[in-house]
């Protein structure tokens, strides 16, 4: 048994996700590896201070020891047990109560970890309450992840779902507006439409968008104006836009 858990573990880089996983407080790291001879610095000096805190163990190793796993490691490497997705209810469930109405962001199929990665750290940015996207198809919160959205996929729920229509329209029971982002001729232009509500803003897939059977479920699309020469932003700059809208609509509350 221990053999496989061993074998299940992961590790994360880089001194911000690290620092940010060990700020979240999941208790997912079991030991620190750091490289011996690094400077001083004050996120170092706070990364240490929280793993003591926790009894997580600290090993200082040789530098080449972390360049064997990754060459992105800033001098930390956290070993740690996969990233804990939570279920949709669970999800729901640990924001009710919350004094703004809900704020979702579904990803359809994007594939590319910078995107995703990027897409996250602008959610856990705006206060987006939980994020969900399908288990096939799709990129998936790794170590790269992580690293990428500089550890505030750490701090979000995130809900990974067999079946992405049938879980929005079970947001849809619980009273939440499903709005695509999508280059449409139906689409609203994004500063026209109505954000303020429960919403659940849905982001597709880099080369195709959002999928057709996930555009029957939203209750409208949204698109973004283009004056330029280009077709349109990738899926992490048009998202990151309409996240920031949703979030001026509420005035950041």
């Amino acid at each position: 048994m221990k053999r496989t858990e061993e074998i299940q573990r992961e590790f994360l880089y880089g001194r911000h996700a690290v620092h940010e996983a060990l700020r979240a407080g999941r208790r997912r790291i079991y030991r620190l590896l750091i490289a011996e001879g690094l400077q001083p610095r004050p996120i170092l000096e706070e990364i240490r201070a929280i793993a003591v805190d926790r009894g997580i163990p600290i090993l200082y190793v040789p530098r080449a020891r972390l360049d064997a796993l990754t060459d992105s490691h800033q001098g930390v490497i956290a070993e740690a047990d996969p990233y804990p997705y939570v279920d949709l209810e669970q999800a729901w469930t640990e924001n009710a109560g919350r004094p703004d109405p809900p704020f979702w962001l579904a990803l359809d199929c994007l594939q590319d970890p910078q995107n995703f990665g990027t897409l996250l750290r602008t959610a856990e940015a705006v206060g987006v309450h939980a994020v969900l996207f399908p288990e096939h198809r799709s990129a998936r919160v790794t170590p790269a992840v992580v690293n990428v959205s500089a550890g505030a996929v750490e701090h979000l729920r995130v809900v990974q779902v067999t079946n992405l229509a049938r879980a929005l329209e079970r947001l849809k029971e619980w009273g939440i507006w499903i709005v695509g982002l999508q280059q449409d001729p139906r689409a609203i232009r994004y500063d026209q439409a109505d954000l303020s509500g429960p919403i659940a803003l849905v982001v597709g897939n880099e080369e195709s968008g959002i999928r057709p059977l996930i555009r029957r479920v939203c209750d409208f699309l949204i698109y973004l104006p283009m004056r330029g020469r280009v077709a349109s932003l990738n899926a992490a700059a048009a998202g990151a836009v309409a996240l920031y809208e949703i979030a001026r609509r509420r005035d950041f509350q």
